[in-house]
Protein backbone atom coordinates (compact mmCIF):
# COMPACT_ATOMS: atom_id res chain seq x y z
CA UNK A 1 0.00 0.00 0.00
CA UNK A 2 1.04 3.48 -1.02
CA UNK A 3 0.85 6.79 0.88
CA UNK A 4 1.20 9.93 -0.31
CA UNK A 5 4.17 12.30 0.52
CA UNK A 6 3.10 14.47 3.23
CA UNK A 7 1.80 11.38 5.11
CA UNK A 8 5.44 9.70 4.54
CA UNK A 9 7.03 13.26 6.05
CA UNK A 10 4.79 13.66 8.77
CA UNK A 11 6.12 9.67 9.71
CA UNK A 12 9.42 9.82 9.06
CA UNK A 13 8.99 12.94 11.32
CA UNK A 14 8.04 11.17 13.74
CA UNK A 15 10.79 9.09 13.99
CA UNK A 16 13.26 11.80 13.80
CA UNK A 17 14.15 13.21 9.50
CA UNK A 18 14.50 16.80 9.47
CA UNK A 19 11.65 17.81 7.09
CA UNK A 20 10.46 21.15 5.99
CA UNK A 21 8.07 22.97 7.47
CA UNK A 22 4.41 22.83 5.47
CA UNK A 23 1.16 21.72 5.23
CA UNK A 24 -1.73 19.94 3.41
CA UNK A 25 -3.99 22.09 1.45
CA UNK A 26 -7.28 21.56 -0.07
CA UNK A 27 -8.18 24.18 -2.03
CA UNK A 28 -6.50 27.17 -3.35
CA UNK A 29 -7.33 29.55 -0.85
CA UNK A 30 -6.05 27.08 1.95
CA UNK A 31 -2.68 26.90 -0.43
CA UNK A 32 -2.05 30.34 0.12
CA UNK A 33 -3.16 29.93 3.76
CA UNK A 34 -0.14 27.61 3.86
CA UNK A 35 2.16 29.38 1.74
CA UNK A 36 1.41 32.72 4.38
CA UNK A 37 2.53 30.37 7.13
CA UNK A 38 6.20 29.33 6.19
CA UNK A 39 6.74 32.87 4.86
CA UNK A 40 5.51 33.35 1.35
CA UNK A 41 7.98 32.00 -0.73
CA UNK A 42 6.86 28.15 -0.63
CA UNK A 43 6.97 24.95 -2.69
CA UNK A 44 3.28 23.66 -3.80
CA UNK A 45 3.61 19.71 -4.74
CA UNK A 46 0.69 17.88 -5.76
CA UNK A 47 -0.17 14.71 -3.64
CA UNK A 48 -0.48 11.53 -5.90
CA UNK A 49 0.91 8.13 -5.61
CA UNK A 50 3.84 8.83 -8.36
CA UNK A 51 7.14 9.69 -8.85
CA UNK A 52 7.98 12.39 -11.73
CA UNK A 53 5.57 14.83 -10.47
CA UNK A 54 8.09 18.04 -10.91
CA UNK A 55 8.82 16.88 -14.79
CA UNK A 56 5.15 16.78 -15.17
CA UNK A 57 4.38 20.06 -13.98
CA UNK A 58 2.75 19.26 -10.93
CA UNK A 59 5.46 21.12 -8.55
CA UNK A 60 6.14 24.58 -8.68
CA UNK A 61 8.43 27.07 -6.48
CA UNK A 62 5.56 30.13 -5.84
CA UNK A 63 7.10 33.44 -4.87
CA UNK A 64 3.87 34.86 -2.86
CA UNK A 65 0.83 33.50 -1.57
CA UNK A 66 -0.86 34.57 -4.41
CA UNK A 67 1.05 32.53 -6.81
CA UNK A 68 1.05 29.61 -4.67
CA UNK A 69 -2.86 30.10 -4.75
CA UNK A 70 -3.28 30.66 -8.67
CA UNK A 71 -0.83 27.50 -8.98
CA UNK A 72 -3.22 25.02 -7.19
CA UNK A 73 -5.88 26.37 -8.87
CA UNK A 74 -4.48 24.54 -11.95
CA UNK A 75 -3.83 21.34 -10.09
CA UNK A 76 -6.95 20.84 -8.35
CA UNK A 77 -8.85 18.38 -10.48
CA UNK A 78 -5.91 17.69 -13.01
CA UNK A 79 -4.78 14.26 -14.06
CA UNK A 80 -1.68 14.11 -13.64
CA UNK A 81 0.32 12.08 -15.56
CA UNK A 82 3.65 10.89 -15.28
CA UNK A 83 6.15 8.34 -16.41
CA UNK A 84 4.73 5.93 -13.57
CA UNK A 85 1.53 6.80 -13.69
CA UNK A 86 0.93 6.41 -17.73
CA UNK A 87 -1.13 8.76 -19.86
CA UNK A 88 -4.15 8.54 -17.96
CA UNK A 89 -2.69 10.23 -15.18
CA UNK A 90 -3.96 10.25 -11.44
CA UNK A 91 -6.33 12.60 -9.89
CA UNK A 92 -5.25 15.42 -7.96
CA UNK A 93 -7.35 16.48 -5.07
CA UNK A 94 -4.64 17.84 -2.35
CA UNK A 95 -1.67 19.75 -2.52
CA UNK A 96 1.54 19.64 -0.15
CA UNK A 97 3.10 23.40 0.46
CA UNK A 98 6.10 23.67 2.46
CA UNK A 99 8.47 26.24 2.65
CA UNK A 100 11.29 26.16 -0.09
CA UNK A 101 14.61 25.36 0.77
CA UNK A 102 18.37 26.67 -0.16
CA UNK A 103 19.33 23.21 -2.20
CA UNK A 104 23.33 23.29 -1.93
CA UNK A 105 23.68 18.75 -2.86
CA UNK A 106 21.45 16.39 -3.11
CA UNK A 107 21.65 12.70 -2.04
CA UNK A 108 19.27 9.74 -3.18
CA UNK A 109 18.59 7.19 0.35
CA UNK A 110 16.17 4.41 -0.26
CA UNK A 111 15.59 1.66 2.43
CA UNK A 112 14.30 -1.99 0.41
CA UNK A 113 13.70 -5.62 1.12
CA UNK A 114 16.60 -7.73 -0.82
CA UNK A 115 14.69 -10.73 -1.09
CA UNK A 116 17.97 -12.49 -2.02
CA UNK A 117 19.51 -12.14 1.40
CA UNK A 118 16.02 -11.82 3.12
CA UNK A 119 17.56 -8.50 4.58
CA UNK A 120 16.74 -4.92 4.64
CA UNK A 121 18.75 -3.09 2.42
CA UNK A 122 19.78 0.75 2.08
CA UNK A 123 20.52 2.06 -1.52
CA UNK A 124 21.97 5.52 -1.62
CA UNK A 125 23.47 7.58 -3.84
CA UNK A 126 25.75 10.61 -3.71
CA UNK A 127 23.26 12.54 -6.83
CA UNK A 128 19.97 12.11 -5.78
CA UNK A 129 17.00 14.13 -7.71
CA UNK A 130 17.08 11.34 -9.86
CA UNK A 131 14.46 8.19 -9.92
CA UNK A 132 16.48 4.81 -9.02
CA UNK A 133 16.25 3.15 -12.34
CA UNK A 134 17.70 6.31 -14.13
CA UNK A 135 20.55 6.51 -11.54
CA UNK A 136 21.02 2.81 -11.65
CA UNK A 137 21.65 3.02 -15.95
CA UNK A 138 22.90 6.54 -16.10
CA UNK A 139 25.53 6.41 -13.04
CA UNK A 140 25.59 3.12 -11.33
CA UNK A 141 29.32 3.67 -9.80
CA UNK A 142 27.41 6.25 -7.42
CA UNK A 143 25.36 3.36 -5.68
CA UNK A 144 26.12 2.30 -2.13
CA UNK A 145 24.90 -0.71 -1.05
CA UNK A 146 24.50 -1.88 2.74
CA UNK A 147 22.10 -5.07 3.93
CA UNK A 148 21.14 -4.46 8.05
CA UNK A 149 21.55 -7.75 10.19
CA UNK A 150 18.10 -7.99 11.33
CA UNK A 151 19.72 -9.65 14.66
CA UNK A 152 21.56 -6.19 15.54
CA UNK A 153 19.63 -3.62 13.19
CA UNK A 154 21.37 -1.01 11.62
CA UNK A 155 24.27 -0.24 14.18
CA UNK A 156 25.99 3.43 14.71
CA UNK A 157 29.20 2.96 12.91
CA UNK A 158 27.61 0.97 10.10
CA UNK A 159 25.85 4.26 9.60
CA UNK A 160 28.63 6.27 9.87
CA UNK A 161 30.32 4.25 7.33
CA UNK A 162 27.97 5.03 4.68
CA UNK A 163 28.47 8.84 5.55
CA UNK A 164 31.91 8.49 4.75
CA UNK A 165 31.17 7.15 1.65
CA UNK A 166 28.68 9.46 0.40
CA UNK A 167 31.23 12.19 1.19
CA UNK A 168 29.64 14.06 3.94
CA UNK A 169 31.55 15.54 7.20
CA UNK A 170 31.41 17.17 10.54
CA UNK A 171 27.87 17.66 11.66
CA UNK A 172 26.49 16.09 8.57
CA UNK A 173 27.51 12.75 9.76
CA UNK A 174 26.47 12.79 13.08
CA UNK A 175 22.47 14.05 10.87
CA UNK A 176 23.04 11.07 8.34
CA UNK A 177 23.54 8.52 11.47
CA UNK A 178 20.41 9.79 12.85
CA UNK A 179 18.72 9.96 9.26
CA UNK A 180 19.41 6.68 8.65
CA UNK A 181 18.48 4.93 11.82
CA UNK A 182 15.05 6.45 11.97
CA UNK A 183 14.47 5.55 8.67
CA UNK A 184 15.21 1.93 9.76
CA UNK A 185 13.06 1.96 12.84
CA UNK A 186 10.26 3.59 10.37
CA UNK A 187 10.84 0.73 8.20
CA UNK A 188 11.18 -1.88 10.89
CA UNK A 189 8.06 -1.12 13.26
CA UNK A 190 5.67 -0.08 10.40
CA UNK A 191 6.21 -3.67 8.53
CA UNK A 192 7.13 -0.62 5.60
CA UNK A 193 8.21 -2.39 2.05
CA UNK A 194 9.68 0.54 0.96
CA UNK A 195 11.32 4.02 2.70
CA UNK A 196 12.77 6.28 -0.28
CA UNK A 197 13.91 9.93 0.38
CA UNK A 198 15.12 11.10 -2.19
CA UNK A 199 16.11 13.72 -2.65
CA UNK A 200 17.90 14.12 0.81
CA UNK A 201 19.93 17.09 0.28
CA UNK A 202 22.43 19.27 2.41
CA UNK A 203 21.24 22.77 2.55
CA UNK A 204 23.09 26.13 2.43
CA UNK A 205 23.81 25.85 5.95
CA UNK A 206 25.36 22.36 5.45
CA UNK A 207 21.92 20.58 7.33
CA UNK A 208 20.52 17.57 6.14
CA UNK A 209 16.48 17.76 5.07
CA UNK A 210 14.20 15.26 3.61
CA UNK A 211 12.80 17.39 0.68
CA UNK A 212 10.66 14.62 -0.61
CA UNK A 213 9.84 10.97 0.57
CA UNK A 214 7.55 8.14 -0.37
CA UNK A 215 6.85 4.84 1.62
CA UNK A 216 4.87 1.77 0.79
CA UNK A 217 3.77 -1.35 3.49
CA UNK A 218 2.90 -4.94 2.79
CA UNK A 219 -0.26 -5.06 2.70
CA UNK A 220 -0.69 -8.30 4.47
CA UNK A 221 0.73 -6.86 7.61
CA UNK A 222 -2.12 -3.86 7.31
CA UNK A 223 -4.59 -5.93 10.60
CA UNK A 224 -1.94 -4.99 12.67
CA UNK A 225 -1.07 -1.88 11.43
CA UNK A 226 -4.58 0.06 11.84
CA UNK A 227 -2.26 3.51 11.90
CA UNK A 228 -1.09 2.85 8.69
CA UNK A 229 -4.69 1.31 7.03
CA UNK A 230 -6.03 4.62 7.79
CA UNK A 231 -3.76 6.25 5.26
CA UNK A 232 -5.34 4.30 2.50
CA UNK A 233 -6.46 6.59 -0.22
CA UNK A 234 -8.89 4.55 -2.89
CA UNK A 235 -8.86 7.67 -5.13
CA UNK A 236 -5.71 7.01 -5.85
CA UNK A 237 -5.73 3.22 -6.70
CA UNK A 238 -7.80 1.29 -10.24
CA UNK A 239 -11.02 1.53 -8.65
CA UNK A 240 -11.41 -2.15 -9.48
CA UNK A 241 -8.37 -2.70 -7.20
CA UNK A 242 -10.30 -0.23 -4.45
CA UNK A 243 -13.23 -2.34 -4.95
CA UNK A 244 -11.37 -5.62 -4.47
CA UNK A 245 -9.42 -4.25 -1.42
CA UNK A 246 -12.84 -3.56 -0.14
CA UNK A 247 -13.91 -7.20 0.00
CA UNK A 248 -10.74 -8.54 1.00
CA UNK A 249 -9.65 -9.91 -2.46
CA UNK A 250 -6.00 -9.37 -4.03
CA UNK A 251 -6.96 -8.24 -7.37
CA UNK A 252 -4.55 -6.17 -9.90
CA UNK A 253 -6.44 -5.00 -13.21
CA UNK A 254 -4.66 -5.54 -16.68
CA UNK A 255 -5.95 -4.59 -19.93
CA UNK A 256 -7.17 -7.90 -21.67
CA UNK A 257 -10.43 -9.13 -21.99
CA UNK A 258 -10.61 -12.32 -19.88
CA UNK A 259 -11.57 -12.37 -16.34
CA UNK A 260 -9.90 -14.36 -13.93
CA UNK A 261 -10.88 -15.94 -10.46
CA UNK A 262 -7.98 -18.23 -8.94
CA UNK A 263 -7.21 -19.33 -5.81
CA UNK A 264 -3.27 -18.77 -4.92
CA UNK A 265 -1.10 -16.21 -6.75
CA UNK A 266 1.09 -19.55 -8.24
CA UNK A 267 -2.06 -20.24 -9.75
CA UNK A 268 -2.86 -17.72 -11.19
CA UNK A 269 0.15 -16.66 -12.62
CA UNK A 270 0.27 -19.95 -14.27
CA UNK A 271 -3.68 -19.67 -15.35
CA UNK A 272 -2.79 -15.66 -17.14
CA UNK A 273 0.74 -17.41 -18.69
CA UNK A 274 -2.01 -20.60 -20.40
CA UNK A 275 -4.09 -17.25 -21.45
CA UNK A 276 -1.44 -15.83 -23.58
CA UNK A 277 -0.07 -19.05 -24.90
CA UNK A 278 -3.90 -19.47 -26.44
CA UNK A 279 -3.57 -16.66 -27.84
CA UNK A 280 -5.32 -14.36 -25.00
CA UNK A 281 -5.29 -11.47 -22.92
CA UNK A 282 -5.89 -11.99 -19.37
CA UNK A 283 -8.04 -8.85 -17.72
CA UNK A 284 -7.24 -9.30 -13.79
CA UNK A 285 -5.22 -11.34 -11.64
CA UNK A 286 -7.63 -12.14 -8.86
CA UNK A 287 -6.86 -14.28 -5.88
CA UNK A 288 -10.10 -15.45 -3.96
CA UNK A 289 -7.35 -17.30 -1.51
CA UNK A 290 -8.04 -20.10 1.04
CA UNK A 291 -11.38 -20.90 2.29
CA UNK A 292 -13.65 -19.20 -0.02
CA UNK A 293 -17.15 -19.41 1.08
CA UNK A 294 -19.92 -18.67 -2.08
CA UNK A 295 -20.94 -15.41 -0.90
CA UNK A 296 -16.61 -14.51 -1.22
CA UNK A 297 -16.90 -16.30 -4.91
CA UNK A 298 -19.77 -14.44 -5.61
CA UNK A 299 -18.14 -10.74 -4.62
CA UNK A 300 -15.40 -11.93 -6.96
CA UNK A 301 -17.83 -11.95 -9.84
CA UNK A 302 -18.88 -8.89 -9.00
CA UNK A 303 -15.31 -7.52 -9.07
CA UNK A 304 -14.38 -9.09 -12.39
CA UNK A 305 -17.71 -7.58 -13.79
CA UNK A 306 -16.56 -3.93 -12.81
CA UNK A 307 -14.36 -3.61 -15.74
CA UNK A 308 -16.15 -3.41 -18.68
CA UNK A 309 -13.64 -4.63 -21.35
CA UNK A 310 -14.37 -8.69 -19.75
CA UNK A 311 -16.15 -10.54 -22.27
CA UNK A 312 -15.64 -13.90 -20.50
CA UNK A 313 -14.69 -15.28 -17.08
CA UNK A 314 -12.35 -18.66 -16.36
CA UNK A 315 -12.65 -19.94 -13.12
CA UNK A 316 -9.71 -21.79 -12.05
CA UNK A 317 -9.50 -23.22 -8.66
CA UNK A 318 -7.04 -26.06 -7.30
CA UNK A 319 -9.05 -26.99 -3.94
CA UNK A 320 -6.92 -27.70 -0.99
CA UNK A 321 -8.57 -25.38 1.81
CA UNK A 322 -11.13 -24.42 -0.58
CA UNK A 323 -13.98 -27.00 -1.48
CA UNK A 324 -14.61 -27.32 -5.27
CA UNK A 325 -18.68 -27.46 -3.97
CA UNK A 326 -18.37 -23.74 -2.39
CA UNK A 327 -17.08 -22.70 -5.70
CA UNK A 328 -19.87 -24.24 -7.58
CA UNK A 329 -22.46 -22.84 -5.38
CA UNK A 330 -20.78 -19.49 -5.67
CA UNK A 331 -20.60 -20.09 -9.18
CA UNK A 332 -24.59 -20.77 -9.80
CA UNK A 333 -25.42 -17.55 -7.34
CA UNK A 334 -23.58 -15.50 -9.13
CA UNK A 335 -25.57 -16.54 -12.10
CA UNK A 336 -28.56 -15.98 -10.15
CA UNK A 337 -27.62 -12.57 -8.01
CA UNK A 338 -25.55 -10.73 -10.38
CA UNK A 339 -27.23 -11.44 -13.72
CA UNK A 340 -24.61 -13.04 -15.43
CA UNK A 341 -24.55 -13.26 -19.49
CA UNK A 342 -21.27 -13.84 -19.91
CA UNK A 343 -19.24 -16.95 -21.03
CA UNK A 344 -18.06 -18.61 -18.42
CA UNK A 345 -15.66 -21.63 -17.47
CA UNK A 346 -15.08 -23.28 -14.90
CA UNK A 347 -12.19 -26.11 -14.03
CA UNK A 348 -12.14 -27.49 -10.98
CA UNK A 349 -9.76 -29.69 -9.15
CA UNK A 350 -9.23 -31.14 -5.35
CA UNK A 351 -11.43 -31.26 -2.70
CA UNK A 352 -14.85 -32.29 -3.15
CA UNK A 353 -14.03 -32.04 -7.10
CA UNK A 354 -16.94 -34.83 -8.21
CA UNK A 355 -19.84 -32.71 -6.09
CA UNK A 356 -18.25 -29.51 -7.53
CA UNK A 357 -18.91 -30.86 -10.90
CA UNK A 358 -22.33 -32.36 -10.30
CA UNK A 359 -23.75 -28.83 -8.75
CA UNK A 360 -22.67 -27.17 -12.14
CA UNK A 361 -24.18 -29.79 -14.64
CA UNK A 362 -27.66 -30.18 -12.12
CA UNK A 363 -27.78 -26.37 -12.67
CA UNK A 364 -29.21 -26.23 -16.16
CA UNK A 365 -26.91 -23.01 -16.30
CA UNK A 366 -24.46 -22.25 -19.73
CA UNK A 367 -21.64 -23.12 -18.02
CA UNK A 368 -18.21 -24.58 -20.23
CA UNK A 369 -16.48 -26.94 -18.13
CA UNK A 370 -13.07 -28.00 -18.98
CA UNK A 371 -11.01 -31.05 -17.17
CA UNK A 372 -7.65 -29.51 -17.30
CA UNK A 373 -6.15 -25.34 -17.20
CA UNK A 374 -4.99 -26.43 -21.22
CA UNK A 375 -8.85 -26.67 -21.91
CA UNK A 376 -9.79 -24.67 -19.92
CA UNK A 377 -7.60 -21.35 -21.27
CA UNK A 378 -8.15 -22.41 -24.50
CA UNK A 379 -12.23 -22.60 -24.17
CA UNK A 380 -12.14 -19.36 -22.40
CA UNK A 381 -10.25 -17.84 -25.48
CA UNK A 382 -12.60 -18.89 -27.60
CA UNK A 383 -15.65 -17.76 -26.12
CA UNK A 384 -14.79 -13.95 -26.45
CA UNK A 385 -17.38 -12.17 -27.99
CA UNK A 386 -14.98 -9.51 -29.49
CA UNK A 387 -11.17 -10.55 -28.61
CA UNK A 388 -8.54 -8.45 -27.61
CA UNK A 389 -5.66 -9.46 -29.70
CA UNK A 390 -2.53 -10.37 -27.71
CA UNK A 391 0.35 -8.62 -27.78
Amino acid sequence: MDIHEYQAKEILAGFGVPVPKGGVAWSPEQAAFRAREVGGRAVVKAQIHSGGRGEAGGVKVCKTEAEAQDFAATLFGRQLATKQTGPQGKSVYRVWVEEATDIARELYLGFVLDRKSERIMIVASAHGGMEIEDLAEEDPESLRRMVIDPAAGLLEFQARELAFQLGLKGKQIGQMVTVLRACYRAYRDLDAMMVEINPLVITGAGDLVALDAKMSFDTNALFRRPQIAALRDPGQQDPREAMAADNGLAYVGLDGDIGCIINGAGLAMATMDMIKLAGGEPANFLDIGGGASPERVCTAFRNVLSDPKVGVILVNIFAGINRCDWIANGVVQAYREVGLTLPVVVRLAGTNVEAGREILRSSGLPIIAADTLAEAAEAAVAARPHPIAAE
